[in-house]
């Protein structure tokens, strides 16, 4: 009897069964909500889970949040795509701004910062207004694959150096870092090796470089340092700037200067300038 009892019982069990739950069965709305709080990184990890989190990651008000502000007139207003259609999901956006997009003839590029989503820019030194840069006595632009253009402005010798540049656009709300990216001496390849030519470099140690930025809305910052580490590609930060509304385009001017003619200067190479969101230029200063 105590058999037969036994077997009604792993009977009933067996009825009543009903398999965990698995971290598949979750609903990708709600899976999509938790992603939300994510990086994009984080969330391109975790699509690689399973076919829910997949799915779910690839929601669009997702991205949305994730995209600045003002994506669709930063892809209008610079041309940068030439086949873009705004029924792309909006993951596919994303992904595409997060590539360098050159606009204004090559000279520039724009794209985003794959963590954060923030704007980035850099302007190369042809976009840039050189004193000077006509004459080959003392300028030369120099093919590299060291720049993201390709192509550097390469100083041999001057005694009035200045660089100034401008630039205008509808920034998303935040806070800004401006750097120029700057060279001693010039660098090229040597049956496969990487070398670094010091003949022209000079000046720099007797009187410091200056750079300034100024905005439209009346902000101003200037920054002296010496150039050193030859060799070595730099980021030099000029200054920081505040954009506290993105509806009207605020125009940034900046500089280089080192115009005391008592003495020549020379043998660096000017590579672009880079405008990012404090964040981003946090982490490029901490690199220097």
């Amino acid at each position: 009897m105590g058999a037969n009892v036994s077997g009604i019982d792993a009977d009933t069990d067996a009825d009543n069964y009903a398999p965990s739950p698995k971290l598949g069965d979750i609903p990708e709305s709600c899976l999509a909500l938790v992603l939300m709080n994510f990086d994009p990184p984080e969330i391109c990890q975790f699509a690689r889970l399973n076919r829910a989190f997949r799915g779910a990651s690839a929601a669009d008000f997702i991205w949305e949040e994730k995209l600045p502000p003002n994506y669709r007139s930063l892809i209008q207003e610079l041309k940068i795509f030439d086949d873009f259609s705004m029924n792309l999901r909006k993951k596919d956006i994303y992904a595409r701004l997060c590539r360098p997009n050159p606009f204004d003839g090559g000279t520039k590029e724009v794209w985003l910062d794959k963590s954060t989503g923030g704007v980035c820019f850099s302007i190369s030194s042809k976009a840039l207004t050189i004193t000077g840069i006509d004459d080959r006595r003392y300028w030369n632009h120099i093919p590299t694959d060291e720049s993201r253009f390709q192509t550097v402005a390469y100083l041999q010798q001057t005694w009035w150096f200045e660089v100034d540049g401008e630039f205008e656009f509808r920034f998303p709300p935040g806070t800004y870092s401006l750097f120029f990216r700057l060279h001693l001496g010039r660098a090229s390849r040597r049956l496969g090796r990487r070398v670094c030519n010091h003949e022209h470099i000079h000046g720099w140690d007797i009187k410091p470089l200056k750079f300034q930025l100024s905005t439209s809305v009346g902000q101003h910052a200037v920054s002296k340092c010496h150039l050193e580490n030859p060799g070595t590609w730099v980021y030099h930060h000029v200054g920081d700037f505040v954009v506290e509304q993105s509806d009207t385009a605020m125009k940034i001017k900046f500089s280089a200067t080192q115009i005391d003619c008592t003495h020549t200067k020379g043998g660096v190479c000017v590579d672009s300038v880079l405008i990012c969101p404090w964040s981003v230029g946090k982490q490029v200063r901490t690199h220097l």
